[in-house]
């Protein structure tokens, strides 16, 4: 696509980059991001298949209520954080905070809500304000990633896909009632029923599901195969070998707090874990946040994570064009 079509900006130079990722900037000074996010509204669709990650940098953005206006504009309708994999909050409207985790942990590469039934096509990052050190939102491209993995690791995964197990009402992790966003069982329930999760409740107020999603997937839009799963994210050994050790003395190996399978409910290999890691790390691309910058993703083809920080450090997250395996 010829980038004339989007006036009043020019591409900005982020050492390193790579080809998925476009990086924008205002021409002149007072551009606004949502006045010019609706008037390229659809050249930004078209483009985002072509560059599926792009950083906005430089526009007048100024607070989440305009963030959300410019997610808006792309994605009229964004959508709800449902079938809940980590600890967010609210801000404003559909906007969220990003994962609330400690800053001395990495959250490793992923797509958004992978392990889900249904997936937003499209994620907006804002940069409220940049973290002191660290705090990066890397980006990976999965296209890139998948192309990594041996032929062997490919098919594997793609024949048997990927079982997530997760166990609520352990003390760890997010609680069901966090997770469905009810108190009513028969809510989690009919929803676990519709779209074809494993129920399981056990003593007490615990609750154990297993659903079976795709390793990997073709995008709509592309055709591409894409790398697109958590495997490596759920699994027990994503905590590290001391407390992946620990949760083990802990907990039997089905009651574990979460973890991934192969589909066919059989463990998935350290070998094969690790280099679907090592994949990632070949691929991964980080920049430091700028108070105000905004970055679009198209969810399949991209991933993100985020790396540790110090100080305090507010971005903030929407989603949009929710996608599942039976659309076609």
């Amino acid at each position: 696509m010829d980038l004339r079509v989007l006036s009043d900006v020019s591409q900005r130079a982020l050492p390193g980059a790579p080809p998925c990722l476009l990086a924008l900037g205002p021409e002149r000074e007072g551009v606004d991001l949502v006045e010019w996010g609706r008037a390229h509204a659809e050249a930004l669709r078209h483009l985002l298949s072509q560059r599926p990650a792009m950083l906005f940098r430089g526009f007048r953005v100024p607070g989440v209520e305009a963030f959300e206006r410019f997610a808006e504009c792309i994605q009229p309708s964004l959508a709800e954080y449902q079938e809940r994999s980590t600890p967010r909050t609210e801000v404003s409207g559909k906007v969220y905070t990003s994962t609330e985790y400690p800053a001395n942990e990495t959250i490793p590469q992923h797509n958004e809500m992978s392990y889900a039934s249904a997936w937003p096509m499209k994620l907006f990052f804002h940069c409220v304000q940049p973290s002191l050190e660290g705090g990066a939102t890397p980006i990976a491209d999965s296209r890139a990633v998948l192309e990594c993995l041996s032929p062997e690791v490919r098919e594997r995964f793609t024949r048997q896909r990927v079982m997530y197990v997760r166990n609520y009402g352990t003390g760890v992790d997010l609680p069901w009632q966090k997770v469905f966003q009810t108190e009513d069982r028969a809510q989690v329930d009919a929803y676990c029923e519709r779209v074809g999760m494993q129920v399981e409740w056990l003593g007490g107020n615990r609750l154990r599901t297993r659903s079976v999603r795709p390793a990997v997937m073709k995008h709509p839009l592309t055709g591409e195969d894409v790398w697109f799963n958590q495997a490596h994210l759920f699994h027990v050994s994503n905590l590290g070998p001391k407390v992946s050790a620990a949760m083990r003395m802990v907990f039997k190996e089905e009651d574990l707090p979460r973890n991934s399978l192969y589909g066919d409910g059989t463990p998935i290999s350290d070998a094969d874990l690790e280099e679907v890691r090592e994949a990632f790390l070949k691929t991964t691309f980080a920049f430091p946040w700028q108070a105000g910058d905004v970055m679009l993703l198209d969810n399949m083809l991209v991933t993100h994570g985020r790396t540790p920080f110090s100080g305090a450090r507010r971005v903030v997250v929407a989603m949009g064009e929710m996608r599942s395996e039976r659309d076609r």
